[in-house]
């Protein structure tokens, strides 16, 4: 941000920010190159970056596997419902804006636990004529409150894809993310989607190490980094789409260069059988 309040934050919602408290949405804003941070944010997304100097890199590859998982989703596979959750603090490329170009009248909800990031989600993710975009508060810990509030916008009785990307190394293994999974997976109906991205553990092991103790020593939002198997426990009696799991840049690339950019999450896109 050019200033501490920042110009798509008010007054009034800057007063209501602890923002000496970094924030898991706004590093992540910071590392894409945004503005909408604060001084504790972009320290903390510093130190992470010391830690681990691809981690921004990393997080343009996430960003653009978002982009040709939901292109996929949209025209090869035929989806028109999309469910994303942890939707973050808006970008470019998001998940509306990508599946409405392939079908304007693809229906999008976005889920955020942040009311700020869901303000700033109003003003700025504004949806085709011909589709719909909403937007919930809920916490990925509560899929049932999730699951009710998306049956406002979305019909439960036909196929939806799920987006969980970068957002399942916030959920501690004492949670239980599986079940977080199966439990929305299992109120969709069949021919469902789920696509994850997942920091990896197993990916440049000692700097994505060094990176989560930094993230857990600054941040509120503690993170589980975890192994390609661990992530692929996610996928379990799905249908994964090829490649498969893989690192997020080689999943579907547009070219060469893109499958060599730095991406230290493991991604992939899978089905619910029919």
């Amino acid at each position: 941000m050019s200033s501490e309040t920042g110009s798509d934050i008010t007054g009034e919602e800057a007063s209501a920010l602890d923002t000496g408290v970094p924030h898991v949405a706004r590093v992540y804003n910071y590392w894409l190159g945004g503005t909408d941070n604060f001084a504790a944010d972009r320290a903390a997304g510093e130190q992470a970056m010391r830690a681990f100097p691809a981690i921004a890199l990393s997080a343009r590859s996430n960003r653009a596997f978002l982009a040709r998982a939901v292109n996929y989703l949209a025209g090869e596979a035929g989806i028109r419902q999309f469910l994303d959750i942890g939707t973050g603090i808006p970008s470019a490329n998001n998940t509306h804006q990508v599946a409405q170009a392939a079908a304007p009248e693809a229906r999008v909800v976005y889920v955020d636990y942040d009311p700020i990031v869901l303000r700033h989600a109003q003003r700025l993710l504004a949806g085709s004529s011909e589709g719909h975009t909403s937007y919930i508060e809920a916490d990925l810990r509560d899929p049932a409150r999730i699951i009710e509030g998306a049956a406002g916008t979305l019909d439960l009785g036909q196929p939806v894809a799920v987006m969980l990307l970068a957002i399942l190394q916030h959920i501690g293994d004492e949670e239980d993310p599986y079940q977080i999974v199966d439990t929305l997976m299992g109120a969709l109906a069949p021919g469902s989607y789920l696509t994850i991205s997942h920091p990896a553990s197993d990916i440049d092991a000692e700097a994505m190490a060094k990176m989560a103790a930094a993230l857990n020593r600054t941040m509120a939002e503690k993170v589980t980094f975890r192994d390609r198997d661990a992530v692929a426990r996610f996928f379990a009696g799905l249908d994964v789409a090829e490649p498969g799991l893989v690192q997020a840049s080689k999943w579907r690339p547009a070219s060469e260069e893109e499958a060599n950019r730095p991406a230290a999450l493991w991604a992939g896109v899978a089905a619910r059988k029919r």
